[in-house]
Protein backbone atom coordinates (compact mmCIF):
# COMPACT_ATOMS: atom_id res chain seq x y z
CA UNK A 1 0.00 0.00 0.00
CA UNK A 2 1.53 3.49 -0.83
CA UNK A 3 -0.24 6.23 1.17
CA UNK A 4 0.12 9.78 0.05
CA UNK A 5 -1.21 11.38 3.47
CA UNK A 6 -2.84 10.97 6.80
CA UNK A 7 -5.37 13.29 8.37
CA UNK A 8 -5.27 12.88 11.90
CA UNK A 9 -8.66 13.81 12.73
CA UNK A 10 -12.20 14.69 10.92
CA UNK A 11 -15.32 15.43 11.82
CA UNK A 12 -17.03 15.53 9.04
CA UNK A 13 -15.98 12.80 6.41
CA UNK A 14 -16.87 9.75 8.48
CA UNK A 15 -20.74 10.49 9.42
CA UNK A 16 -21.41 10.35 13.73
CA UNK A 17 -17.76 8.95 14.02
CA UNK A 18 -14.62 11.08 14.76
CA UNK A 19 -12.37 9.36 12.51
CA UNK A 20 -8.82 9.91 10.79
CA UNK A 21 -8.19 9.80 6.60
CA UNK A 22 -5.98 7.73 4.93
CA UNK A 23 -5.08 9.07 1.63
CA UNK A 24 -4.17 6.46 -1.09
CA UNK A 25 -1.73 7.22 -3.82
CA UNK A 26 -2.76 6.78 -7.41
CA UNK A 27 -5.98 7.16 -9.33
CA UNK A 28 -7.30 5.66 -12.67
CA UNK A 29 -9.18 8.92 -13.27
CA UNK A 30 -8.11 12.31 -14.41
CA UNK A 31 -11.30 14.32 -13.30
CA UNK A 32 -10.65 18.15 -14.41
CA UNK A 33 -11.45 19.41 -11.11
CA UNK A 34 -9.95 17.51 -8.68
CA UNK A 35 -8.09 19.36 -6.21
CA UNK A 36 -5.90 16.43 -5.23
CA UNK A 37 -3.47 16.35 -7.96
CA UNK A 38 -0.35 15.04 -5.72
CA UNK A 39 -2.31 12.27 -5.16
CA UNK A 40 -3.70 11.29 -8.76
CA UNK A 41 -0.35 10.40 -10.40
CA UNK A 42 0.33 6.63 -9.62
CA UNK A 43 3.88 5.73 -7.79
CA UNK A 44 6.42 3.48 -8.79
CA UNK A 45 7.87 1.27 -6.44
CA UNK A 46 7.21 -0.21 -2.30
CA UNK A 47 6.02 2.53 0.66
CA UNK A 48 8.49 4.69 1.73
CA UNK A 49 10.73 3.98 4.30
CA UNK A 50 10.36 7.58 5.98
CA UNK A 51 7.80 10.37 5.88
CA UNK A 52 8.58 13.01 3.14
CA UNK A 53 6.89 16.05 2.48
CA UNK A 54 5.63 16.42 -1.20
CA UNK A 55 3.31 19.29 -2.10
CA UNK A 56 1.80 19.26 0.58
CA UNK A 57 1.29 15.77 1.59
CA UNK A 58 3.33 13.08 3.15
CA UNK A 59 4.05 9.86 1.95
CA UNK A 60 4.09 7.99 5.15
CA UNK A 61 5.40 4.05 5.67
CA UNK A 62 2.49 1.49 6.94
CA UNK A 63 4.40 0.63 10.16
CA UNK A 64 4.17 4.74 10.90
CA UNK A 65 0.68 4.70 9.95
CA UNK A 66 0.27 1.48 12.27
CA UNK A 67 2.06 2.97 15.31
CA UNK A 68 -0.20 6.34 14.96
CA UNK A 69 -3.52 3.98 14.64
CA UNK A 70 -2.61 1.84 17.81
CA UNK A 71 -1.77 4.87 19.77
CA UNK A 72 -5.01 6.54 19.07
CA UNK A 73 -7.42 3.44 19.78
CA UNK A 74 -10.24 4.62 22.23
CA UNK A 75 -10.23 8.05 20.91
CA UNK A 76 -10.66 7.55 17.35
CA UNK A 77 -13.72 5.11 16.34
CA UNK A 78 -12.92 5.19 12.52
CA UNK A 79 -10.54 5.34 9.66
CA UNK A 80 -11.86 6.70 6.29
CA UNK A 81 -9.59 5.51 3.01
CA UNK A 82 -9.80 7.42 0.14
CA UNK A 83 -7.14 8.75 -2.63
CA UNK A 84 -6.68 9.22 -5.34
CA UNK A 85 -8.61 5.52 -5.75
CA UNK A 86 -7.92 2.95 -3.16
CA UNK A 87 -9.38 -0.17 -5.00
CA UNK A 88 -6.54 0.58 -7.49
CA UNK A 89 -4.26 -1.57 -4.60
CA UNK A 90 -4.05 -5.37 -4.58
CA UNK A 91 -3.33 -5.48 -0.44
CA UNK A 92 -6.81 -3.12 0.11
CA UNK A 93 -8.45 -5.97 1.61
CA UNK A 94 -5.17 -7.07 3.93
CA UNK A 95 -4.25 -3.60 4.75
CA UNK A 96 -7.87 -2.73 5.80
CA UNK A 97 -7.81 -6.70 7.82
CA UNK A 98 -5.00 -5.00 9.66
CA UNK A 99 -6.80 -1.81 10.45
CA UNK A 100 -10.24 -3.64 11.49
CA UNK A 101 -7.98 -5.74 13.99
CA UNK A 102 -7.29 -2.51 16.21
CA UNK A 103 -11.74 -2.07 16.24
CA UNK A 104 -11.47 0.68 13.83
CA UNK A 105 -14.82 0.91 11.74
CA UNK A 106 -13.67 1.54 8.17
CA UNK A 107 -15.34 4.21 5.49
CA UNK A 108 -14.30 3.24 1.53
CA UNK A 109 -14.05 6.68 -0.60
CA UNK A 110 -14.92 5.31 -4.10
CA UNK A 111 -14.70 6.14 -7.51
CA UNK A 112 -16.62 2.53 -8.24
CA UNK A 113 -14.44 0.93 -10.96
CA UNK A 114 -13.43 -2.08 -9.31
CA UNK A 115 -16.89 -3.85 -8.93
CA UNK A 116 -15.33 -7.12 -8.08
CA UNK A 117 -12.79 -5.51 -5.43
CA UNK A 118 -16.00 -3.65 -3.94
CA UNK A 119 -18.04 -7.28 -3.54
CA UNK A 120 -15.33 -8.63 -2.22
CA UNK A 121 -15.00 -6.10 0.58
CA UNK A 122 -18.41 -5.99 1.40
CA UNK A 123 -18.89 -9.81 1.37
CA UNK A 124 -15.99 -10.32 3.81
CA UNK A 125 -17.01 -7.33 6.25
CA UNK A 126 -14.13 -5.20 5.84
CA UNK A 127 -15.89 -1.94 5.16
CA UNK A 128 -18.61 -0.43 7.10
CA UNK A 129 -19.24 2.48 4.97
CA UNK A 130 -19.41 3.19 1.30
CA UNK A 131 -19.14 6.65 -0.45
CA UNK A 132 -19.13 6.16 -4.09
CA UNK A 133 -18.62 9.30 -6.57
CA UNK A 134 -21.05 9.76 -9.32
CA UNK A 135 -18.91 12.08 -11.46
CA UNK A 136 -21.66 12.34 -14.12
CA UNK A 137 -24.64 10.76 -16.75
CA UNK A 138 -23.24 7.70 -18.27
CA UNK A 139 -22.99 9.02 -21.67
CA UNK A 140 -20.91 12.43 -20.01
CA UNK A 141 -18.39 10.39 -17.95
CA UNK A 142 -15.34 10.04 -19.92
CA UNK A 143 -14.81 13.16 -20.84
CA UNK A 144 -15.46 13.95 -16.86
CA UNK A 145 -12.62 12.38 -15.93
CA UNK A 146 -10.60 12.04 -18.88
CA UNK A 147 -10.29 8.47 -19.19
CA UNK A 148 -11.74 5.68 -20.88
CA UNK A 149 -14.26 3.95 -18.49
CA UNK A 150 -16.83 0.89 -18.53
CA UNK A 151 -20.31 2.36 -17.73
CA UNK A 152 -21.35 -1.43 -17.32
CA UNK A 153 -18.76 -1.62 -14.34
CA UNK A 154 -20.02 1.65 -12.71
CA UNK A 155 -23.48 0.31 -12.92
CA UNK A 156 -22.48 -2.76 -11.33
CA UNK A 157 -20.67 -1.19 -8.31
CA UNK A 158 -24.16 1.08 -7.85
CA UNK A 159 -26.17 -1.95 -7.79
CA UNK A 160 -23.72 -3.59 -5.41
CA UNK A 161 -23.35 -0.54 -3.16
CA UNK A 162 -27.61 -0.35 -2.80
CA UNK A 163 -27.78 -3.42 -2.00
CA UNK A 164 -24.99 -3.97 0.60
CA UNK A 165 -27.02 -3.22 3.49
CA UNK A 166 -24.65 -0.88 4.74
CA UNK A 167 -24.95 2.93 5.43
CA UNK A 168 -23.96 4.11 2.20
CA UNK A 169 -23.52 7.93 -0.07
CA UNK A 170 -23.02 9.09 -3.32
CA UNK A 171 -21.71 12.10 -3.82
CA UNK A 172 -21.50 14.48 -7.34
CA UNK A 173 -18.92 17.99 -7.37
CA UNK A 174 -21.57 19.77 -10.02
CA UNK A 175 -18.44 22.02 -12.36
CA UNK A 176 -20.44 24.44 -14.64
CA UNK A 177 -19.52 23.62 -18.37
CA UNK A 178 -19.45 20.35 -17.18
CA UNK A 179 -22.57 19.60 -15.49
CA UNK A 180 -25.87 21.14 -15.63
CA UNK A 181 -29.66 20.62 -15.00
CA UNK A 182 -30.71 17.78 -17.44
CA UNK A 183 -27.48 15.82 -16.34
CA UNK A 184 -28.73 16.09 -12.35
CA UNK A 185 -31.75 14.22 -14.06
CA UNK A 186 -30.00 11.65 -15.83
CA UNK A 187 -27.84 10.90 -12.67
CA UNK A 188 -31.09 10.77 -10.25
CA UNK A 189 -32.45 8.05 -12.63
CA UNK A 190 -29.09 6.02 -12.06
CA UNK A 191 -29.23 5.91 -8.64
CA UNK A 192 -33.09 5.94 -8.19
CA UNK A 193 -34.12 4.73 -5.07
CA UNK A 194 -30.62 5.67 -3.36
CA UNK A 195 -30.93 6.83 0.56
CA UNK A 196 -28.10 9.58 0.15
CA UNK A 197 -27.07 11.91 -2.62
CA UNK A 198 -24.66 14.56 -2.23
CA UNK A 199 -24.06 17.88 -4.20
CA UNK A 200 -20.69 19.76 -4.23
CA UNK A 201 -19.64 23.09 -4.73
CA UNK A 202 -17.04 22.92 -7.64
CA UNK A 203 -13.54 24.50 -5.60
CA UNK A 204 -11.32 26.46 -8.30
CA UNK A 205 -9.03 28.37 -5.49
CA UNK A 206 -6.24 25.04 -5.75
CA UNK A 207 -4.48 23.33 -7.89
CA UNK A 208 -6.42 20.86 -10.03
CA UNK A 209 -5.20 18.04 -12.20
CA UNK A 210 -6.32 20.33 -15.30
CA UNK A 211 -5.07 23.79 -14.31
CA UNK A 212 -7.33 25.40 -16.91
CA UNK A 213 -9.97 24.75 -14.73
CA UNK A 214 -8.50 27.08 -11.60
CA UNK A 215 -10.18 30.09 -10.90
CA UNK A 216 -13.67 28.90 -12.89
CA UNK A 217 -16.92 30.00 -11.44
CA UNK A 218 -19.23 27.83 -9.58
CA UNK A 219 -22.37 27.35 -9.41
CA UNK A 220 -24.25 29.59 -6.79
CA UNK A 221 -26.03 28.85 -3.63
CA UNK A 222 -29.07 29.30 -5.17
CA UNK A 223 -28.40 27.60 -8.40
CA UNK A 224 -27.50 24.29 -6.09
CA UNK A 225 -30.22 24.46 -3.81
CA UNK A 226 -32.26 23.88 -7.23
CA UNK A 227 -30.10 20.91 -8.95
CA UNK A 228 -30.53 19.30 -5.08
CA UNK A 229 -34.08 19.99 -5.40
CA UNK A 230 -34.23 18.49 -8.45
CA UNK A 231 -32.04 15.25 -7.21
CA UNK A 232 -34.74 15.04 -4.31
CA UNK A 233 -36.96 13.66 -6.72
CA UNK A 234 -34.97 10.16 -7.16
CA UNK A 235 -33.57 9.71 -3.85
CA UNK A 236 -34.57 9.59 -0.08
CA UNK A 237 -31.94 12.40 0.19
CA UNK A 238 -30.56 15.13 -1.62
CA UNK A 239 -28.45 17.30 0.13
CA UNK A 240 -25.42 19.74 -0.49
CA UNK A 241 -22.24 19.48 1.05
CA UNK A 242 -19.29 22.23 1.20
Amino acid sequence: MIIGGLEKLTLLDYPDHLAAIIFTQGCNFRCHFCYNPMLVLPRRGADTKNTKKEKGFSLLSTKDLFLFLKSRIGRLEGVVITGGEPTLHADLPSFIKKIKALGYLVKLDTNGTDSVMLERLIKDKLIDYIAMDLKAPWDKYEATVGQKVSCPNLRKSVKIIMMSGLPYEFRTTVVPGLLEAADIEKMGQAIKGADKWYLQKFKSDTALVDAGFEGGQAYTDQEMKALAAQGGKYVKLCALRA
